[in-house]
C-alpha cells in the first residue's frame, strides 16, 4: 500500500429498528484490522446511501424489502411480526391479539415513512397522515388513533402510557442486507457470509486480510506454557507420573512420591 492510498474500511447502514450488534461483534472479530462504521439511516433515505457508496455512503445496509431498483442486491433475513400500537388503558390492551377487522371502526395511523405495505388501509383514514413513525406515535399517546408498525419499531418507540398487540393477519415487514450489485467486494461477501452464520473457513471471496494473522498466532502463543527456564534449563513437567519417575534418579530416590507437609528448610 503506498502512501496516497486509504486503509481499507466498510460503512455499514442501517434502517430504524434493525439491531446489527450480533453482526458487528462477529466482523470485529473476524476482520479487527478493518475498521466498521455503522451508518444509521431513515428507511426512505437507506436506498440512496447505498447508491452513494461507501464514501459518503455506504458499502452495504440492513434495510427493509422491497428495494426500489434491480441496480440492489438483497438477502432476506427475517421477517417481523406486525403489531398494533394502543394506549394502556385501550380495549385492545384488555387482549392477547387483534385482527384487522377489529380494526374496523378504529382511525389508524398511515405515517409517510410506513414499514409496511397495505393493499387496502385498515381502519379508518386519518385526515393527515404523519410524517414520521415517531410523530405518529406520539398521536397515538394523544388519543387520536392506533398504529400497525413491526413490533421492532414498536419496541423502538416504546413509552410507559402505550403498549401493542400482536395483528396475526396483518402484512409483514421483511428485513434484508443490501448492497449495490456492481459493488459485491471481497468485503460484503465477507458480510454476506457473517449474516448467513457461515464460519470464518466457510466464508466465500478471498481469504481473510494478512494482517489480522498476527493477532491471532499472538494469542495462540501466550496460551502455551515455556518449556524452558530463564537459565536455558529445562523445567520439569507438571504433576502426572511422568513428573514422578524423571525425580527418581539413579539412587531410587522419588522425592516425587513424598506427601504432606513440606519440610522446614535449616
Amino acid at each position: 500500500m503506498t502512501g496516497s492510498e486509504a486503509p481499507p474500511s466498510f460503512r455499514l447502514a442501517y434502517v430504524p429498528g434493525v439491531t446489527p450488534s450480533k453482526w458487528v461483534r462477529i466482523w470485529n472479530e473476524r476482520l479487527p484490522e478493518i475498521p466498521l462504521t455503522l451508518v444509521p439511516v431513515a428507511a426512505a433515505e437507506a436506498f440512496g446511501v447505498l447508491r452513494d457508496g461507501g464514501a459518503s455512503g455506504a458499502d452495504a445496509g440492513f434495510v427493509r424489502l422491497p428495494v426500489d431498483g434491480p441496480d440492489l442486491s438483497a438477502i432476506p433475513l427475517y421477517t417481523e411480526t406486525t403489531v398494533v400500537v394502543v394506549p394502556k388503558d385501550h380495549l385492545v390492551a384488555a387482549v392477547d391479539e387483534v385482527t384487522l377487522d377489529d380494526l374496523t371502526d378504529e382511525i389508524v395511523l398511515d405515517p409517510l415513512d410506513s414499514a409496511l405495505t397495505w393493499e387496502t388501509q385498515p381502519g379508518q383514514p386519518a385526515k393527515e397522515r404523519p410524517a414520521t413513525t415517531a410523530d405518529a406515535v406520539e398521536l397515538v399517546a394523544a388519543g387520536v388513533g392506533l398504529l400497525l408498525v413491526p413490533q421492532s419499531l414498536a419496541r423502538l418507540h416504546h413509552r410507559r402510557d402505550l403498549t401493542y398487540r400482536p395483528v396475526p393477519d396483518a402484512p409483514e415487514s421483511r428485513v434484508a442486507l443490501s448492497w449495490p450489485q456492481s459493488e459485491t467486494t471481497d468485503l460484503v461477501e465477507h458480510l454476506i457470509g457473517i449474516v448467513r452464520g457461515r464460519t470464518v473457513n466457510s466464508t466465500r471471496g478471498r481469504p481473510l486480510p494478512a494482517q489480522t494473522a498476527p493477532s491471532t498466532q499472538g494469542a495462540q502463543g501466550k496460551d502455551k506454557r515455556p518449556d524452558k527456564a530463564a537459565d536455558g534449563r529445562r523445567k520439569p513437567a507438571r504433576g502426572g507420573s511422568g513428573s514422578g519417575a524423571r525425580s527418581a534418579g539413579k539412587g531410587g530416590s522419588t522425592s516425587g512420591a513424598r506427601r504432606g507437609k513440606p519440610r522446614r528448610r535449616s
